[in-house]
């Protein structure tokens, strides 16, 4: 199967209803996901843990969420889309209640090993349903809606959880439990249901399928990289902050001038110019920027510079992180979409192990420069590979 590059982009009015519908779920769910920071809180403020066993108990949660990916795609192919999805935004509800309820230790420590285990669940139907409907043209424009709406709902997420940690902090549990109810009921209603594709085409699905494609296998490795970089981002930009004497408090106005930048960016989409390049060329141009706001972050000492560097590396995120979407659900055969997009989201597990190591370590040797400067030369190097990947793929 090929990567089809189009000529034309749609705007979010002509993409498909079931597409439309689903970035309002996910941006719905996405109101609540900002419990994750605060989790270490509960645990060792309010449950009586060692800042050392709520450290491994964030990591017990970081490794369970990779098997939830994988089985969340193989539950996509067997049992459907809209199941799967459902199932999963249900199961993380039900933790995040269970976490919101837990007077022990012990049992707090079970609800977020489940929480890790139906985490990334959602994940794969919610990419392999966007590929199912639209056309391979379609679907940079399609992903990226996506990847804009959650950005923002992020924000607003921020907002809520300034405002109701000063009831408590279970009540962000709690919150968090509502909107994935609210989203699996969207879904429920309003998501059309169709058939699991293997049951469709009376191909049976195997548990191997992914694993032997090489073409995906090389996907992971470089999404795996890209991933690092950015969770490296995610996780290294309060900790510079500090380091240049910045309030940490500024981190909120950098990542919410990211969000603004995903979403008020999308037009960029559909200019000509960039339509009339392939898949590769745009991905070099978004490894480029993301290149490029890296290093300036790592020479940035005051917000002024901080706040343009986004700008820069939140342009290269427009650009990349719809585009390998694209190519993972073009690489894999319909019956086995889910699974591939589960093999490749497996990346973000990996990354989100390695990046606090990467970031602490690389701060404590040399400081911010020498962070910033290995993850642009990352970026350089993605950037590079992007033609030999392009000819190792075999699309166009």
């Amino acid at each position: 199967m090929t990567v089809a590059t189009g000529t034309e982009r749609p705007s979010w009015t002509g993409l498909p209803a079931a597409v439309r519908l689903l970035v309002i779920a996910r941006a719905v769910n996405r109101l609540g996901a900002f419990t994750l920071p605060f989790l270490a809180v509960v645990l060792t403020v309010e449950l009586g843990a060692t800042v050392a066993e709520a450290g491994l108990v964030m990591t017990l949660f970081g490794l369970a969420t990779i098997p939830s990916r994988i089985f969340g795609g193989h539950l996509a192919d067997r049992l459907g889309r809209k199941p799967t999805i459902i199932v999963g935004l249900v199961g993380c509800a039900v933790s995040q209640t269970w976490i919101a309820l837990a007077d022990q230790l012990w049992s707090a420590v079970l609800a977020v090993a489940l929480l890790g285990l139906v985490f990334e669940i959602y994940e794969p139907p919610s990419q392999a349903v966007i590929a199912d409907v639209t056309a391979p043209a379609d679907r940079p424009t399609a992903y990226s809606a996506l990847g804009a709406a959650m950005a923002a709902a992020a924000v607003a997420a921020g907002v809520l959880a300034a405002a109701l940690s000063h009831w408590g902090l279970r009540w962000l549990f709690v919150l968090d439990a509502a909107t994935c109810l609210a989203c699996a009921v969207l879904v429920g209603l309003a998501l059309p249901t169709a058939a699991p594709p293997s049951t469709a085409q009376g191909t049976p699905a195997t548990g191997g399928e992914g694993w032997r494609d090489r073409r995906l296998l090389a996907m992971l490795a470089v999404g795996t990289v890209f991933a690092t970089i950015y969770m490296t981002l995610i996780l290294g930009l309060p900790l510079t902050l500090i380091a240049r004497k910045l309030p940490p408090s500024n981190i909120g106005l950098v990542l919410g001038l990211s969000a603004l930048t995903l979403v008020a960016a999308q037009p960029l989409q559909r200019i000509r110019r960039l339509r009339q390049l392939n898949t590769f060329q745009v991905m070099t141009i978004g490894y480029l920027l993301l290149a490029a706001g890296l290093l300036a972050n790592g020479f940035a000492t005051n917000l002024l510079a901080f706040l343009a560097a986004a700008v820069l590396w939140s342009l290269g995120d427009l650009l990349l992180l719809s585009r390998a979407f694209t190519i993972v659900a073009a690489l894999a055969p319909e019956h086995a979409r889910g699974r591939y997009l589960a093999i490749y989201g497996i990346s973000w597990g990996i990354a989100t192990t390695l990046a606090p190591l990467a970031a602490t370590q690389l701060l404590d040797l040399a400081g911010p420069i020498l962070l910033w400067t290995t993850c642009a030369a990352a970026a350089l190097a993605l950037a590079a590979v992007q033609p030999s990947l392009r000819r190792h793929l075999n699309v166009p």
